[in-house]
């Protein structure tokens, strides 16, 4: 109903949404000539001492966000809506009317952003992986409009790390590439004259991130193994071959890499803290000091991935090239930072710090040899001394784990998740509490992984010609997935249950004209 106000007075209420939107609210005032009212938008409330805590909880919480400030001329039916979304799940209304009386006539919102929609879908006698799924579709909705956005919230750009996995994530759960396409080009457009790209954009701003641009590269290597547009993919070659270029211009005479100006983000470990002074954080040891494995074994990957793409685009000469680079860093590597006694791989050859994150990377690259990557990804699971992915890098710990044949215990490293679903949140943050953003799409990998992990669906050619299924069900007695595949206009269809202590039962539909392996 409506509300109405006397004059000369002051009032205040706290809207609760009940789960995180992206919205163009509409305000409808009649009346009130010269009043203030002030809106105010956040995605929690929060606690004395500056934490979170249950998103669904507000006794004895503060309000904090930005807001919008709307003062009347006194006529009837006045409209406010502001030009660009707001996100909220809280909004907390102020109003100090002047003379004249206030009616509030309505109060209402407009959902906006990109179309994403449900074509696939996953299933199991899990109910809690349903919530997880659920919630981070609505995660991925809301980090996604004109362009993908790293949180609808705070900065809303769009940046290369989160933009991979949000772009797997709406080839897995809708279909839909324009986004993914869009993208691609624009970190293309957003090179430098060094020839690295952007760590975001478009940005009126600057900013690289030298990591990102190497995951540029496997953003299309993504899309190629997903899409068959070659003409498409072709057009970036130029571009890979700038960025390659660069890091190999930072090799130093043991064939690592030196030390690596910008902002070489990897993580938002603990270990990594923000530095205010310098506006950079979760940067590696041995970054600026050089021989960095994380950052070096990263460019390895990269320069796998563009092997792979040279090779098949007819370009044996200049995949063979990338080929032995990496071959030449991952040797100096491992030689430099392997540690026999941990049976790790050290950040730096100092041997001092260990993380999760080189060691993974040691893996996906074939740094560790073959023979030892399973000994190794159990020690990254188990060293809690490691220092710890968090919600984005857990995307490759369970690239890590599927690689060495251990993705069957992907459902027991969803703890991050489950604890962001008991304390109220209705999208995924950027990284578990304390944390900036409730909403950040890298942390919707489930969408991917359920899918693509569990259920096993990914694409055996490129162009995703032919399926390659490899379940790995863990400790669930049923699963149901299907994912649609656009170029077919069909889904693929993977439905299993256990049967016994080691058997399995079940059937996989593809659809007509697709072939694969189970």
């Amino acid at each position: 109903g409506k509300i109405h106000l006397e004059g000369r007075k002051s009032v205040s209420f706290l809207l609760d949404q009940g789960y995180l939107t992206k919205s163009f609210p509409k305000l409808t005032v009649s009346g009130g000539k010269n009043a203030e009212l002030k809106i105010a938008y956040a995605e929690a409330l929060y606690n004395k001492d500056g934490s979170k805590g249950n998103r669904d909880e507000v006794e004895g919480k503060s309000f904090s966000g930005y807001y919008d400030l709307f003062i009347p001329d006194g006529g009837q039916n006045r409209i406010f809506s502001p030009l660009w979304f707001r996100t909220y799940r809280y909004i907390l209304v102020e109003i100090k009317t002047s003379d004249e009386p206030l009616t509030i006539q309505q109060f209402i919102s407009q959902p906006t952003g990109f179309p994403l929609q449900e074509r696939s879908s996953f299933t199991s006698d899990d109910h809690s992986l349903e919530d997880i799924w659920d919630i981070g579709f609505r995660t991925a909705r809301l980090c996604a409009g004109e362009i993908y956005y790293d949180c609808p919230y705070y900065e809303q750009m769009q940046y290369v790390g989160d933009t991979r996995i949000q772009a797997l994530i709406s080839l897995y759960v809708d279909g839909n590439d324009k986004l993914m396409r869009k993208a691609i080009k624009h970190f293309d457009d957003s090179r430098r004259p060094n020839g690295l790209t952007q760590s975001r954009y478009p940005s009126s701003s600057q900013q690289i991130i030298p990591p990102y641009s190497l995951f540029w590269i496997a953003m299309i290597h993504d899309y190629w193994m997903h899409r068959d547009d070659l003409e498409f993919v072709h057009s970036f070659f130029p571009g890979i071959e700038n960025v390659l270029d660069w890091f190999n211009s930072r090799l130093d005479e043991q064939d690592m890499l030196g030390p690596v100006e910008w902002w070489n983000f990897v993580d938002w470990a603990d270990e990594w803290p923000w530095n205010n002074e310098k506006r950079i954080g979760g940067v590696p040891y041995g970054v600026a000091e050089g021989q960095s494995s994380n950052i070096t074994l990263q460019y390895a990957y990269a320069l796998d991935l563009a092997a792979d793409l040279f090779n098949n685009f007819e370009n044996p000469e200049a995949a063979e090239s990338y080929s032995q680079t990496s071959g030449k860093i991952k040797n100096a590597v491992y030689l430099k930072c392997w540690d026999e006694e941990k049976g790790l791989l050290a950040d730096a050859p100092g041997k001092k710090i260990f993380s999760q994150h080189a060691n993974i990377f040691g893996i996906l690259t074939d740094a560790i040899p073959e023979k030892s990557q399973r000994k190794v990804m159990q020690r990254i699971l188990e060293d809690s001394s490691l220092i710890q992915c968090t919600m984005y890098f857990r995307f490759y710990l369970f690239q890590a784990m599927k690689k060495t044949g251990m993705a069957d215990l992907y459902l027991e490293y969803l703890d991050q998740w489950h604890v962001m679903i008991e304390n109220g949140l209705s999208t995924f943050a950027e990284k578990p509490d304390p944390t900036r953003s409730d909403c950040h799409a890298w942390s919707a990998s489930p969408n991917y992984d359920l899918l693509a992990t569990v259920c096993g669906i990914r694409p055996q050619t490129p162009g995703f010609n032919t399926v390659d299924i490899q379940p790995n069900l863990g400790i669930l007695k049923n699963i149901e997935g299907e994912l649609y595949i656009p170029a077919y206009n069909g889904s693929i269809e993977v439905t299993l249950e256990r049967t016994g202590e080691s058997g399995i039962s079940g059937f996989v539909v593809l659809p007509q004209g697709m072939t694969g392996t189970f």
